[in-house]
């Protein structure tokens, strides 16, 4: 038999601390704020799956995996005027349970490509440019027990308000490992070999809470994007040549693509980079690309010209949304 667990998170009891004392406070009042919640609450869990069936022991095709134990499918939610209901899926890959907790969390792109979330911005970060989606999400379950390669499904909707501007914005569904109980696993006396602690000796363990994050996009009105291809090199890399672009993007959303490069006379592709993401926040995304293991690097000289191409696969997949020649330093 299977059982999970689903627990609200603190916040959901605060908010319902505070329905309490308005129906006290304004009966009228109160009663139409609780019914709001219970249909936002039911309006999410309602929702319809529309994630394939896991099966046992098989990781979902398209999945996020991390250092964890889960993974989570798809790898990003897009929502629109059109759909504002999604489906996430979890999959716990171990085959021991685990428990997690679910949140929305806001976080910001750089030039470079890093995701760092608002609550871990360095002090030169400047994220005022980020269209935040997060308090427009409600989500359900916000915790839940997964026996070992189980699967779930979490409802996430987006609700917008009436007057807010065109354009994209964005927030990103993290899912973080809770530790188990306290008193299992090893200190790190028992690691050295120390054994049973002395009377009075106060023992540390060190349990790492892995999490992993997709990106949840609402976009509202209509949107606008082009996007520029520019900076070709070739550089040393840890693993062998890589090759160094730049992604521009102006307009309203995001880019979302893939990224390929190929050279002439040659079959196989010089670059193959699948789902590349610039967002609104930045205007150019610098990446670095190691070079195709099928492609003959001994070929590959000074004066050829390459021809780099960004294929969107976001609003209209298969479309050519930037295309550049360059010459080979």
């Amino acid at each position: 038999m299977t059982h999970r667990k689903y627990i609200f998170g603190s916040s959901n009891l605060s908010g319902a601390i505070g329905l309490l004392a308005l129906c006290f406070a304004a009966p009228l009042l109160g009663q139409s704020l609780a019914l709001e919640a219970a249909e936002d609450v039911a309006e999410v869990a309602e929702a319809p799956a529309e994630l394939p069936e896991v099966k046992a022991g098989e990781v979902p095709d398209g999945s996020v995996g991390g250092m964890g134990d889960i993974n989570i499918y798809p790898r990003r939610i897009v929502m629109d005027q059109r759909q504002r209901v999604a489906s996430v899926g979890l999959y716990n890959k171990m085959p021991f349970e685990g428990e997690y907790e679910i949140s929305v969390a806001n976080m910001i792109m750089t030039d470079r490509g890093q995701i760092i979330p608002f609550s871990n911005l360095p002090a030169n970060v400047d994220a005022s440019e980020v269209k935040t989606a997060s308090d427009m999400l409600r989500w359900s379950p916000r915790r839940v027990l997964l026996l070992g390669s189980e699967a779930q499904t979490v409802r996430i909707m987006a609700r917008p308000p009436a007057d807010l501007p065109d354009g994209e914005y964005r927030a990103h569904f993290t899912v973080v490992s809770v530790p188990s109980d306290i008193n299992d696993g090893f200190s790190i006396d028992d690691a050295l070999g120390g054994g049973n602690q002395a009377a009075g000796n106060v023992g540390v363990t060190i349990r790492p809470r892995f999490g992993i994050s997709i990106p949840v996009i609402v976009r509202v009105g209509s949107t606008t994007l082009e996007v520029g291809l520019a900076d070709f090199s070739i550089s040393p890399g840890d693993g062998g040549p890589q090759v160094s672009l730049t992604i521009s993007r102006s307009g309203t959303r995001s880019a979302y693509g893939d990224l390929i490069i190929t050279a002439p006379g040659q079959e196989a592709p010089l670059v193959v980079a699948r789902g590349i993401g610039v967002y609104p926040e930045i205007d150019a995304r610098k990446v670095q690309l190691a070079i195709n293991p099928e492609f003959d690097i001994s070929k590959l000289t000074s004066g050829m010209t390459v021809t780099a191409t960004f294929v969107d696969d976001d609003v209209a997949p298969g479309d050519t949304l930037a295309k550049q020649t360059f010459v080979v330093p």
